[in-house]
């Protein structure tokens, strides 16, 4: 490591919370104390709020402005924690002052907003980075390596579930922040199917939704049709993945990878726990734990934004500027198919 990172916060709603602990839980571990700081943060208007949340954490400086922050010359890191529709233009703001961003899930609203933040990191030449932590956990490896291995022979149908009953969070009700079920939870979902098969192709997509009073999505079921150049038998090619997600219920967050030779049960795709293998019986011939080395979680994001920007890389290979578009393309789909349009997106020319 070539450079400790000063890691600020922009936006301090719940998901601050959790980044804020795991950094500081990072300071204190051997493994990364060396690669980061827990420097500032910052809230868009209340100087006091931001101090408030800088003493509970521990954090040196705090900002209450995000002109103040990035106006911070020893700031190289922003954690982006604002709603969806903010994410676009604080990110372009931090990557235009000189810093490197890591940007709460999902990334912007749309794949427009998500190409034209990319642009600027590459005329800026800052890191950025989406917190889509599942991306970054080990996890993701040890799951690849199995379906690799061809313990379940080709993968066939893939199905994720994640829901959450949220509704009482005024973001997640509101259109003008890009709230709803799928840029809040259903970004799992998604991003579970293309790291099971990174190299298929999404073919066709059909969905189903209903919408909260407010005009957001509160419940989908969705269907994506995929091709899958790397199957062993031409006859699964094909591959059906199913995918749902509400902000009314309490889930089960399974993620089940089917083959023709077994299948894999991974326990919360939304934070692994752990995975279990069966073969055609049924019969579970492998088990284990996912998550045992981890903090939080978080710190594996973290610190691949650390690495891409101590490096120079604009992005980290965990999730490539091309996947967080694809995903973002995909979102849009939906969307369509629903009639979800949020306001910023109807008043643009």
């Amino acid at each position: 490591m070539t450079h400790r990172c000063n890691i600020a916060i922009l936006g301090l709603g719940s998901i601050a919370h959790s980044m804020a602990d795991t950094l500081v839980q990072m300071s204190h571990d051997q493994r990364y104390a060396d690669a980061i700081a827990p420097y500032a943060v910052a809230t868009h208007n209340s100087l006091d709020r931001a101090q408030q949340f800088a003493a509970r954490y521990g954090f040196a400086h705090a900002y209450g402005s995000y002109a103040d922050l990035l106006a911070d010359p020893n700031v190289d890191i922003v954690y982006i924690a604002t709603p969806h529709a903010l994410h676009e233009q604080e990110a372009i703001a931090c990557m235009k002052a000189g810093k490197a961003v890591l940007v709460e899930k999902a990334f912007t609203a749309n794949a427009d907003q998500a190409r034209r933040v990319i642009k600027v990191s590459a005329q800026t030449g800052q890191a950025c980075v989406e917190a889509i932590w599942t991306r970054f956990m080990p996890s993701r490896q040890i799951i690849a390596d199995t379906i690799a291995s061809g313990v379940i022979g080709d993968v066939t149908e893939i199905s994720a579930s994640l829901s959450y009953p949220t509704s009482h969070k005024a973001r997640i009700m509101d259109p003008a922040l890009a709230g709803g079920a799928l840029l809040d939870v259903g970004v799992y979902d998604l991003n579970f199917v293309d790291m099971a098969l990174p190299n298929a192709s999404v073919q066709k997509i059909e969905s189903v939704c209903a919408k909260t009073e407010t005009g957001v999505d509160q419940r989908f079921a969705a269907v994506l049709w995929l091709h899958n150049p790397k199957a062993a038998d031409s006859t699964a090619s094909t591959v059906m993945a199913t995918l749902s997600s509400s902000i009314l219920s309490v889930g089960d967050r399974l993620g089940l990878i089917r083959g023709t030779r077994g299948y894999i049960v991974v326990h919360n795709i939304n934070n692994p726990e752990s995975m279990d293998v069966y073969d055609a019986n049924h019969h579970r011939i492998s088990s284990r734990v996912l998550n045992d080395s981890q903090l939080t979680g978080y710190e594996y994001e973290v610190m691949a934004t650390v690495h891409a920007r101590n490096n120079g890389d604009i992005e980290a290979p965990e999730m490539s500027h091309e996947q967080t578009i694809r995903v973002m393309e995909q979102m849009d789909s939906l969307r369509r198919q629903w009639g979800e349009v949020y306001p910023f997106e109807a008043a643009r020319p």
